[in-house]
């Protein structure tokens, strides 16, 4: 079985991440992603005001009906700070004998260019096959040439002068995946969520209904014009 790791805070999941999981699956023919959300990450700082619970609610309700989707809550259950490698090391136990090949592990383009900050990540580079996903194309809008060779992708600009921002060089083995760019992410939700914005279709829709239940991201009684 090929299985395709996706860790985040997915706060909340939104369908930029689903997107790009089906891609992953359907286009790289993975047989399982698994969903792997964040207890405590060790580089970012997670808003108090939605529990890890309720983060967790909204992943089950969003892939809810998908076979290839998987939720895996190794981090959850172990607490404290979440690492990768910790989580990769769990999971190479949990699917010995059933996994085929490495494990994919998808980046966006952002964390890739955080990729040296983290714990021990050439032991994550040997053990996953390290798959880059784009997220948006800096400065004009230029299409970026996948046909490329591995790693040419550089520096925020590759040796034919199309952005990626990709930081520094990533230095370690991997594949820069050519998916369809769906241009959302969390912070714009949640922002959009507590300015009184327009944010009903870029999450599921059993998603959209736990926010408005739970009054989650500052969210206040929508306006009514009749």
């Amino acid at each position: 079985m090929r299985i395709a790791i996706y860790g985040g805070s997915f706060n909340p999941i939104h369908v930029g991440h689903l997107s790009l999981a089906d891609d992953v699956a359907t286009t790289l023919n993975y047989d399982k992603i698994l969903f792997v959300p964040t207890f405590i990450p060790p580089h970012k700082q997670l808003s108090a005001s939605v529990s890890p619970m309720s983060r967790m609610a909204m992943l089950e309700s969003a892939i809810a009906g998908n076979d290839k989707f998987e939720i895996e809550p190794c981090e959850f259950q172990r607490g404290g700070i979440s690492y990768t490698i910790d989580t990769v090391k769990f999971l190479m136990k949990k699917y010995k004998g059933k996994l085929e090949g490495k494990f994919g592990l998808i980046l966006g383009q952002e964390i890739a260019a955080e990729f040296e900050k983290w714990k021990d990540p050439d032991g994550v580079a040997e053990l996953c096959d390290i798959i880059i996903a784009k997220r948006r194309i800096l400065g004009e809008r230029r299409s970026i040439d996948f046909n490329m060779p591995r790693g040419e992708y550089v520096g925020g600009v590759n040796a034919r002068g199309n952005f990626m921002d990709v930081g520094d060089s990533f230095k370690w083995p991997h594949v820069l995946f050519d998916n369809f760019i769906v241009p959302v992410s969390s912070s714009e939700v949640r922002a959009r969520i507590a300015s009184g914005k327009g944010w009903r279709y870029l999450v599921p829709l059993a998603v959209y209904e736990y926010i408005v239940s739970n009054r989650l991201y500052g969210y206040k009684q929508e306006k009514r014009f009749d």
